[in-house]
């Protein structure tokens, strides 16, 4: 605890002190050392809430050092629509693919986990939400054609907030497209397992998301379609308190397994496993 002395000590003495050591938890509301978070791979100490994590460090985490091979990393998206909001959407995608080093929204790959073959396609949420347009639909889709033609497991983290309104009708189209390449994982009998972290929502949530031949969620993970005031308008009707958080869906079906992100390896390496490696 010397890092906590020694913040005492700069108080005490009027010194600066650096806010960007601690993070405050949206889970428990407390101020938690920033380093100690990240020991713990992006999860609060304290009550065990998970923190989105970027991409890379995804893959870090679930793939065995230095056997990832990325795939389709060139593929950028383009502006058919010349879409423009409060900001043209290629200045939009500009400034994300300098914020997170990515050319759009999911990094797919091959690597191993435990010593097992996978195919991995994970989202990146700083790019634009994790939104899902004609590039990451097209990576989807290669990643799971890759999938049936080395026989290999398909494994997909999802972090989205759903398709990419920029890209209109094209984002939609990625919804079927996915889906129909999933279908041929599906008659190749080729494994495909889900990771639906915190947020999977909207368009991806709605097709390729929720179609894992196991699907696992995050604890506290936001799943679904529409937001609740949307539903509830639509409706008419009061819904439960936390019905689109994982543990919710868990227990009405719509989900196999909550897993802490500390187990997530070895669960999947077990699932693989059991599926035949």
């Amino acid at each position: 605890m010397g890092w906590i002395k020694e913040t005492l000590s700069k108080v005490r003495k009027g010194k600066k002190v650096d806010h960007s050591l601690w993070v405050k938890c949206p889970g428990c509301n407390e101020i938690v050392y920033k380093r100690e978070v990240e020991k713990n791979l992006k999860v609060c100490p304290k009550c065990n809430y998970h923190f989105r994590i970027g991409a890379r460090e995804r893959i870090d985490m679930l793939i065995d050092s230095g056997t990832f091979v990325e795939f389709d990393a060139e593929l950028s998206p383009l502006d058919p629509l010349k879409f423009k909001d409060t900001e043209k959407y290629k200045d939009r995608i500009v400034k994300a693919q300098k914020k997170t080093g990515m050319k759009d929204a999911v990094v797919c790959g091959e690597g191993k986990i435990n010593g097992i073959d996978i195919e991995l396609s994970v989202f990146e949420f700083g790019f634009l939400g994790g939104s899902m347009g004609s590039v990451v639909g097209e990576k989807i889709t290669r990643a799971a054609e890759r999938s049936v033609e080395k026989g290999l497991p398909l494994v997909i983290v999802s972090c989205s907030g759903g398709a990419r309104m920029q890209e209109s009708i094209l984002s939609l189209m990625q919804m079927a497209k996915t889906c129909a390449a999933l279908t041929r994982v599906s008659e190749a009998k080729v494994p495909f397992i889900s990771i639906l972290s915190d947020p999977t929502t909207g368009g991806v949530s709605a097709s390729f998301a929720l179609l894992g031949d196991v699907i696992m969620a995050e604890p506290g993970a936001l799943i679904g379609f529409a937001g609740p005031r949307v539903i509830e308008q639509t409706i008419g009707q009061k819904l439960p308190e936390g019905f689109q958080r994982a543990e919710y869906l868990l227990e009405h079906g719509f989900v196999d397994m909550i897993v802490e992100r500390r187990n997530l390896k070895n669960r999947l390496y077990q699932i693989l496993s059991l599926f035949g490696g």
